[in-house]
């Protein structure tokens, strides 16, 4: 992995309005994310069982955004948060002269199983809300919230074999093998995170190369299934992995970002919740090594409680902009924005795709959510 990058005067500001950033809403959602969604709501529902089937399926659509607690539908039932990977799958399929219905079961797979890593995560983290709700765990427990996970893992696994009905037996093997690849990468990202929260010392190469499984494995591995199921050309695969990999550490790098100075209001969790839970977040990172002195010492001595309250957390705050960590997170988002524009410039896409593509690139840098 390179080098992490220096911020610069010339560096495009992404933070908040406090560390120099434009204060407005922020880039739009890219219209790539409403053109795709009835074609996921659609294949997942064929994927997730009846309510009245089993009673995790209460569990399954809780956490989907489709029922309450007691499995009463919404009124608008939809599946919640921005389906990042799905659409990404759909898009490269079109891109690339695929067809959606080809491309949509296996665009469903990938969120159930992006899903069951939500579940999971939010036990691990004891997170307590996600998407202005609160987690599953929270509401049922560890237990059924374990289960509801592995629930979500197994449809996913199915749904991504089963679509042979539009594609060919091969196809559907081939898309089934890069999901399950993709999905062990993220769990040894996942292994490794939790290996980091046991260790002061991280460097920020060894974090990028974390968050490369963690999050970055199913959004590259979205883009190439998506690509896979519209053609067989290894440069285009190739090209649109690259792509896929920039796209990935964009979006945890700036995730990371929200975590500590978003809006809780706009990101819907709490923006203590990363530091009272002692994440190592590439801020952290970038702090533990970067801090010499009296704030070495003191942002090791807070890390090492067993629970941090907020005159705590403010310290963290203090320390993290004495240091530069919000520029230099900032300076970090640009450099991999501007990589995934050299990676984007060389597929050839049709203008449409290509545009939405760079609009895409923007939003990932630049989104208050």
């Amino acid at each position: 992995m390179g080098t992490t990058p220096t911020a610069s005067a010339d560096a495009h500001p992404v933070g908040n309005a406090a560390n120099g950033a434009p204060a407005n809403a922020g880039p739009s959602l890219p219209s790539m994310f409403d053109r795709y969604r009835s074609h996921l709501e659609h294949a997942l529902a064929d994927a997730v069982p009846p309510l009245e089937q089993h009673p995790i399926n209460t569990l399954l659509r809780y956490h989907l955004g489709w029922s309450d607690r007691s499995g009463i539908p919404s009124p608008t039932p939809a599946s919640q948060g921005k389906a990042l990977r799905p659409t990404l799958c759909m898009f490269a399929c079109e891109a690339f002269d695929g067809q959606l219905d080809h491309a949509a079961p296996a665009a469903a797979a990938v969120e159930l199983i992006h899903n069951f890593s939500l579940i999971h995560d939010d036990i691990q983290d004891r997170g307590y809300e996600r998407r202005h709700q609160p987690t599953v765990w929270a509401v049922w427990g560890t237990s059924p919230a374990l289960v509801a996970g592995d629930s979500m893992q197994s449809l996913g696994d199915f749904t991504s074999i089963r679509a042979t009905g539009s594609i060919s037996p091969a196809t559907a093997i081939r898309v089934s093998c890069l999901i399950t690849e993709s999905y062990l990468e993220m769990i040894e990202g996942q292994c490794r995170d939790l290996q980091f929260e046991q260790r002061e010392t991280i460097g920020t190469d060894e974090y990028l190369d974390m968050i490369a499984l963690k999050t970055g494995a199913l959004i590259r591995s979205s883009l190439v299934i998506g690509a896979a199921l519209a053609t067989e050309d290894s440069e285009t695969i190739n090209g649109v992995a690259r792509f896929g990999r920039a796209i990935g550490r964009l979006f945890q790098i700036r995730d990371d970002y929200l975590g500590i100075w978003g809006d809780d209001a706009i990101t819907g969790k709490s923006t203590d919740s990363d530091i009272v839970q002692r994440k190592k977040s590439y801020p952290i990172v970038y702090a533990f090594q970067e801090s010499s002195g009296p704030n070495r010492t003191e942002l090791t001595r807070l890390y090492a409680k067993e629970t941090l309250d907020e005159p705590d957390v403010d310290r963290v705050l203090e320390i993290l902009e004495d240091i530069g960590a919000p520029v230099q997170t900032d300076a970090l988002t640009e450099a991999t924005a501007q990589e995934a524009r050299e990676s984007l410039s060389v597929l050839e896409l049709p203008a449409w795709a290509a545009e939405d593509a760079d609009h895409l690139i923007d939003f990932m840098a630049y989104r208050l959510f």
